[in-house]
């Protein structure tokens, strides 16, 4: 039995490794597109915000220790462009290097996740607009804050200012650790209230939380366009 995972990550590890424990003979194959296999989503805001200092915390698991503990054959930057049902291959683009390949499966298992949403807005692909779903979308980000911060510290420029796109979780999350590196930072929400899985009662306190510390949350609907900063200032939109 040869088993193929489309994805890595969260959904993919977990069926590779449920895979596993129960056909101890089978192949199992995961082809994960992006260059890390497992790691733990929710502490990217805190890396930025340099709460978790130590990035490596961030990977659970890499293919090494996976081929290890498991015998799985995890080949991440390996792209799935197509699946030929009849013949039971997918295509297989190596990321870096470009290759394709047909892999052969017994069993398919699509794990791919999802892509961040970004809102068809004028200036959405300007330099300095981010997403953060992934490790590299984290060191972008970091990388881009660290060298603002720099130039604030020398007075070669004003305050960091950030605009954070999306009250939710994850945007809060990378709201507050902003906040924390002492950029000045603004959230803009569609809603008509932050977090909103929420019921409005519980947002509430959360937004005066919020001000108290210094982060605004802006009107709703205000999100309208992005524009190119002005000299020396940096915007930043991020999941």
């Amino acid at each position: 039995m040869k088993i193929v995972v489309v994805g890595g990550v969260a959904a993919g590890a977990s069926v590779a490794a449920r895979a596993r424990r129960l056909d101890e003979f089978a192949e199992i194959v995961v082809l994960e597109r992006g260059h890390h296999v497992s790691f733990a989503n929710c502490g990217l805001p805190y890396h930025v915000g340099e709460v978790i200092a130590d990035r490596s915390r961030l990977l659970l698991q890499t293919p090494e220790s996976l081929r290890e503990s498991l015998d799985i054959d995890v080949r991440v930057g390996h792209e799935v462009l197509g699946i030929d049902r009849a013949a039971k291959t997918v295509t297989v683009r190596e990321v870096d290097g470009g290759r394709s390949y047909e892999e052969p499966y017994d069993e398919l298992a699509l794990c791919t996740g999802a892509e961040p949403l970004r809102p068809p807005l004028p200036g959405i692909d300007l330099a300095g607009v981010h997403v953060l779903r992934r490790i590299g979308d984290m060191d972008a980000i970091k990388a881009h804050l660290d060298a603002a911060i720099a130039l604030a510290a020398t007075g070669a420029r004003g305050p960091v200012r950030t605009v954070v796109i999306g009250a939710g979780y994850i945007g809060l999350e990378m709201a507050e650790n902003l906040k924390h590196r002492g950029a000045l930072v603004d959230v803009v929400e569609m809603s008509d209230q932050i977090l909103p899985p929420l019921d409005h009662e519980m947002s509430v306190p959360v937004e005066h939380h919020l001000r108290s510390r210094g982060i605004t949350p802006a009107p709703v609907d205000c999100g309208r366009s992005v524009r190119g900063p002005p000299r020396r200032r940096t915007q930043r939109r991020t999941h």
